[in-house]
């Protein structure tokens, strides 16, 4: 008997919490399995495709709110109004036909039940969180992004051509075409690394935020302009594949790479370069305050 009260008790003083996660759970269960199965079966939107670091981010997002738990139960409760416009405004969405309003409820659902329980104090613990989450939450970024990467994807297509013409292959190079043995390869908007520098971006600030690295503004430039870099070098070196295997009709090894695993395989070397950017990074700052330690000089805050 008194193991069941001692069962019961937590479940009395969580009772709010854990009917408004049965809520969100009915309410955005479906609406997450839809993107979970569009993003690893590659049948969701083009647009949504490009969230698909959801995957990382997400039960990012959990893990740390879960980690602040114990702080989170410590703060008063204390109702917000901007709570309840914003979870008012999540219901609209929600209720929208409109699919990218529909998915920003989410986000905006989330923020408003951490104002409406805890106020500004909550949403400044669980800032991070609803901020991975929001980044994650599938819109139409890509899509308003696009046409302002003409003058990279013609970037990306000189720098091809120059490279194939390297190894004495017949290359013609007209905006952001490039003809390899008289064979069209475009470098198409989608083509131009968005995706990937997107989720490069996205998996920086993941190792920033873990490894509390995202407090220095200087290492957190550094590491997600440095990602964005990486990302761009690694599509010139994806496209100038794709189009010599095009160009010269190997059309197996151009399908692995273009549609295949191959790449998946790509993604994720490009995603441990940039782990081995952070660690890197944290190399050189340690080696900088120890230079300076034995030097008998200023530390050097990094």
């Amino acid at each position: 008997m008194q193991t069941n009260l001692k069962l019961l008790n937590p479940v009395k003083r969580h009772a709010t919490d854990i009917a408004t996660l049965a809520l969100l759970a009915v309410l955005y269960m479906p609406l997450m399995i839809y993107w979970i199965d569009g993003w690893l079966n590659k049948s969701i939107s083009i647009d949504h495709e490009y969230f698909s670091y959801a995957l990382l981010g997400f039960p990012y997002a959990a893990l740390i709110a879960w980690e602040l738990r114990h702080r989170w139960f410590e703060l008063p409760d204390r109702a917000s109004f901007l709570g309840l416009s914003l979870v008012a405004a999540a219901g609209i969405f929600y209720l929208s036909p409109v699919q990218n309003l529909m998915n920003l409820s989410l986000p905006l659902m989330l923020s408003g039940i951490v104002l409406l329980s805890k106020g500004m104090a909550g949403f400044g613990l669980m800032g991070f969180p609803l901020l991975f989450v929001a980044l994650a939450t599938p819109t139409a970024l890509p899509y308003l992004i696009v046409p302002y990467l003409l003058p990279l994807q013609q970037f990306i297509a000189s720098v091809v051509g120059f490279l194939l013409t390297q190894i004495d292959m017949n290359v013609t190079v007209d905006q952001i075409y490039v003809l390899v043995n008289d064979r069209l390869v475009e470098v198409a908007p989608y083509c131009a690394g968005l995706k990937m520098m997107m989720t490069s971006v996205y998996v920086g600030l993941i190792l920033l935020h873990r490894t509390g690295n995202i407090l220095s503004r200087t290492k957190t430039i550094m590491l997600l302009v440095g990602a964005a870099i990486l990302s761009v070098i690694g599509n010139i070196i994806r496209n100038t594949l794709l189009s010599y295997f095009h160009g010269t009709d190997n059309t197996t090894m151009f399908d692995w790479l273009h549609e295949s695993w191959g790449g998946d395989v790509f993604s994720a070397l490009l995603l441990f370069g940039v782990m081995l950017m952070m660690k890197g990074m944290d190399q050189f700052a340690d080696s900088v305050k120890t230079a300076s330690t034995g030097d008998r000089s200023i530390p050097v805050t990094f």
